[in-house]
């Protein structure tokens, strides 16, 4: 079975590297073009792109997912079956290009977290288990007929960056099953049925990033994790904002106004919620690098 692979970032790569050591038959990868960063703007390649390199594999940039020259590039090499992961929305003239169309891997219980950010929200939420899905594309984003799933727990101590390793390999082990089983004919098309509650995962931005302090520390606690490492949930101390990446609760009773920041300027940062208290663990101050409490309160006074 002939596979064309599409995807970006990291979370990607395990997939592609679990489909090769799989033995699968992975003929072309279809990654984001080369872009500036840095402070010498150099051009860098995605992660996916410099793992094709590796291994050989021939690898297509489109600027265009409709450039004719692209879709001739892309026929060209025959194949059966694509498969995709984080990468951008597909034109129907790709996604339904091969005879067994193209296969999705999401970071969630489809149809639950259907969107761009599922780690994140399912952590905020509060969630005790999350998952990956396997799914055909159709029209619409992440709506397509279900093919497999596979569960992952949420611990009280996860971020999203744990999350996101998780379901990194959950993922990874996924496709490749889903691949085995539809190279043999057994695997079933299930549609999503979508119940009224169901829980969406939009795009984050930094105004959703931004703490309300009032809210129950387990609330808060919840945020503050679904958003570590990227894009951090922050708050507003001297006028200046304050990243929060790790953090720890404490449910406390007490009179404080919700948001009301306590130090001992040594060790100790922690912020009023309605029934206790967040305690920081590590932080950035805009114009300053991460740091963990104690080493920040060595060289800063913040009360």
């Amino acid at each position: 079975m002939k596979i064309i692979f599409l995807g970006t970032p990291d979370f990607a790569v395990a997939s592609l590297q679990a489909l090769l050591e799989h033995g699968k038959q992975v003929v072309a990868v279809v990654t984001a073009p080369d872009k500036p960063a840095g402070r010498g703007m150099k051009l860098q390649q995605s992660a996916v792109k410099k793992y094709a390199v590796e291994k050989n594999i021939p690898v297509l940039q489109p600027e265009k997912l409709k450039s004719p020259e692209f879709l001739d590039e892309l026929r060209s090499y025959h194949a059966d079956v694509q498969v995709v992961v984080a990468f951008r929305m597909l034109p129907e003239v790709v996604w339904n290009m091969p005879p067994l169309g193209t296969i999705n891997v999401h970071a969630s219980l489809l149809p639950n977290y259907r969107g761009a950010a599922p780690i994140n929200w399912a952590i905020i939420n509060g969630e005790k288990e999350t998952g990956v899905t396997t799914f055909k594309l159709q029209h619409e984003i992440d709506t397509g007929h279900i093919l497999l799933q596979s569960t992952v727990g949420i611990t009280e101590q996860d971020t999203a960056g744990t999350l996101h390793d998780k379901l990194m390999t959950a993922g990874a082990a996924l496709i490749v099953d889903t691949l085995d089983q539809v190279e043999k004919g057994h695997v079933a098309e299930k549609p999503q049925i979508v119940l009224h509650d169901y829980k969406h995962a939009p795009k984050l931005f930094t105004e959703t990033c931004l703490i309300d302090w009032n809210h129950t520390t387990e609330h808060v606690y919840n945020f503050i994790r679904g958003l570590s490492p990227y894009p951090a949930a922050f708050t507003i101390v001297n006028d200046k904002k304050m990243k929060l990446f790790l953090c720890s609760k404490i449910i406390d009773t007490h009179q404080l106004q919700p948001g009301t920041l306590l130090s001992d300027n040594k060790q100790s940062i922690r912020f009023a919620c309605t029934d206790g208290f967040i305690e920081v663990n590590e932080l950035q101050l805009e114009g300053k690098t991460r740091m963990k409490t104690d080493d920040f309160l060595r060289g800063n006074k913040i009360v």
